[in-house]
């Protein structure tokens, strides 16, 4: 896929090789999968998503919706500075409106997004075509490309299939931190057969599973290659992390000098230790991680 203007991208992103004693002890081999390197501003898996639809845009405004720390959004005001599109970001929760802008979406408006504060009855029925229609009237946004939350649509997940293709022959294993679905469903259709996928959940609820069977559905017509979801590690839910957490975020760091994300790759970092300490990988296993994204500084 060819990206439009200035966000050409570093494709294929790197995997790079692990040595580290918590895998290698159970005859468990890890590979990050560098896609943190993707784009200097459109980080990994928020490329892979938003390079397709932006495309599809085809110049008009471009209308999202994230929390007050998504990446997304900030991905999205991104990409809308580099090619000079307006971009509004519909925030959940309108008591944010009066309170002086976070870090994460004081980045989003530095960079030209128009923040369109709603309460969260409002945004829990975003998808509603009445609500979504009112959305669009309010923001003067009518003829505008909607781009989901979390950027998962048919459009992204075919983006996000290209990141299995680069995995194959790789690793056994690949795992991914997911938000609404979007890349896990795209790289499991991309992965060769005999290769699974494993999405590690950083929201709290079980509903992930239907939302990647349907994305791929109206991706791909129906289920497509091996993937499973463990959904142990969310640490409370979305921009939820603890000292523990954190303690292990700096103790990777520290050992392989890989600056963690702690919303996403943190914890799926975390649970792929745990499952090697579970057994959950037979020895002679390579686990490939996908490392989607980068500490935004403020924000962690």
């Amino acid at each position: 896929m060819v990206a439009p203007g200035s966000l050409a991208a570093r494709l294929p992103s790197p995997v790079e090789v692990v040595g580290d004693r918590r895998f290698s002890r159970h005859g468990v081999r890890l590979l990050l999968k560098r896609d943190d390197l993707v784009h200097p501003e459109l980080i990994g898996n928020k490329w892979r998503k938003l390079a397709p639809n932006l495309v599809a845009a085809a110049g008009r405004t471009i209308v999202t919706f994230g929390g007050a720390y998504s990446n997304h959004l900030r991905a999205t005001a991104a990409a809308g500075r580099l090619l000079g599109l307006p971009t509004v970001g519909v925030v959940r929760g309108d008591e944010l409106a009066g309170r002086p802008l976070n870090p994460s979406l004081a980045r989003c408006a530095a960079d030209g997004m128009r923040l369109h504060f709603v309460d969260r009855s409002t945004y829990r029925r975003k998808t509603d075509p009445r609500t979504l229609d009112a959305l669009l009237r309010a923001t003067g946004t009518e003829d505008a490309y909607v781009v989901p939350e979390g950027g998962s649509n048919a459009e992204a997940v075919r983006g996000c299939r290209a990141l299995g293709g680069e995995l194959r022959g790789h690793a056994d294993v690949v795992a991914v931190a997911c938000g609404t679905g979007g890349t896990l469903a795209g790289l499991a259709a991309g992965l060769a057969p005999g290769q699974r996928a494993l999405g590690i959940p950083v929201l709290k609820g079980g509903f992930l599973a239907a939302e990647v069977r349907a994305l791929q559905e109206r991706a791909f017509g129906g289920r497509h290659g091996s993937w499973s979801l463990d959904d142990r590690f969310h640490w409370g839910g979305y921009a939820r992390t603890t000292p523990e957490l954190d303690a292990f975020a700096a103790d990777f760091e520290q050992r392989h000098g890989l600056p963690v994300e702690r919303l996403y790759v943190a914890k799926l970092l975390y649970g792929l230790v745990a499952l090697a300490d579970e057994g959950a990988f037979p020895p002679g296993t390579t686990v490939a991680a996908v490392v989607t994204g980068r500490p935004f500084p403020e924000a962690c």
